[in-house]
């Protein structure tokens, strides 16, 4: 049986609403779930949504255009109220999984978000740790700090969120089917510290965890220069890859030689969520040019996931 999915349309002046409708449009789609999308009614009904083509669960009411594009408190305030009025409804076992389209930060902060994204938003409402990752084709990379300034990481890094944040990546690889996965940890610093000369995270920090991390049965090796655990992760000598901060990962998983587009996922939650890997792109929004393939591949991901009944 096809899993029951709900969609959130994003921010209704960036390109959500018209990924989300071309996304639902598609075969592919149409055949691995029962979609279900909330958000702006008039957001979606301009981007081309129908009633035959999915359930609309309109979320507040409508939000006035602005006059040029960009973030906007009444965007951000929409937005938010649709993640919010979604998480409910899954967490009450409504739908299988959520699929986000993107929102805007700016817009969330304007309108007094509790939380700069969704995934802070989740954390803070599931009061647990959650781990964001993507995944494009044989790629699969975590992070340990998200949206975190470079001058913060040494304090972020720790050996405790190490631990949490590798034990979670083990068990979402699990959920994909991979059995026995293989993690390989980035470093922080240049070279991996030089044996303390150019840092001590190395030493202090991520070989502690990666030695509690192997007694109690987590494969994960490193931590080893990003390059090279890039370049052994793309040859496939792990299954995972690990990465300390944002950049590190995205980086590297948007410039990759690979034809899949890369999909954002949130695991430890209550409930599967799903994204694509990309921004409300307030410059192109409402001319027909976005690029639907993420959204699509981001609702399929949380279908498969959805279907091995694993969150």
């Amino acid at each position: 049986m096809r899993p029951a999915i709900l969609i959130t349309a994003g921010d209704p002046f960036g390109i959500g609403p018209e990924v989300t409708v071309k996304a639902l449009k598609a075969p592919a789609v149409r055949r691995a779930c029962l979609p279900a999308v909330t958000g702006d009614a008039a957001a979606l009904r301009r981007a081309g949504w129908t009633p035959g083509l999915c359930p609309l669960l309109p979320s507040g009411a409508a939000v006035p255009a602005p006059r040029r594009p960009g973030p906007t408190e009444a965007g951000g305030r929409a937005s938010l109220e649709a993640v919010l009025t979604a998480a409910g409804l899954v967490k009450d076992g409504l739908f299988a999984a959520l699929v986000t389209a993107p929102v805007s930060k700016e817009a969330w902060a304007m309108a007094g978000a509790p939380a700069p994204a969704h995934t802070d938003l989740f954390r803070l409402l599931e009061k647990r740790e959650p781990l964001m990752l993507f995944s494009r084709g044989r790629i699969n990379a975590a992070l340990v700090t998200e949206h975190v300034p470079v001058k913060d990481l040494g304090r972020r890094v720790t050996k405790s969120l190490v631990l949490e944040k590798a034990r979670l990546f083990d068990s979402a690889l699990r959920a994909l089917g991979i059995a026995g996965p293989r993690l390989c940890l980035c470093a922080l610093n240049p070279h991996a510290g030089d044996g303390g000369v150019i840092g001590r995270e190395e030493i202090e920090v991520l070989r502690p965890a990666l030695k509690e991390l192997a007694g109690s049965g987590v494969r994960a090796e490193g931590p080893l220069p990003s390059d090279a655990a890039w370049a052994a992760h793309l040859a496939g000598k792990s299954d995972g890859i690990l990465c300390l901060y944002h950049d590190q990962a995205l980086v590297p998983l948007k410039t990759a030689p690979v034809k899949a587009p890369p999909v954002h996922w949130t695991w430890g939650l209550p409930f599967i969520r799903t994204s694509p890997a990309h921004g409300t792109a307030f410059d192109i929004a409402g001319r027909g040019k976005a690029d639907a393939s993420g959204m699509e591949a981001a609702i399929l991901f949380a279908a498969r996931l959805a279907a091995g009944g694993r969150s």
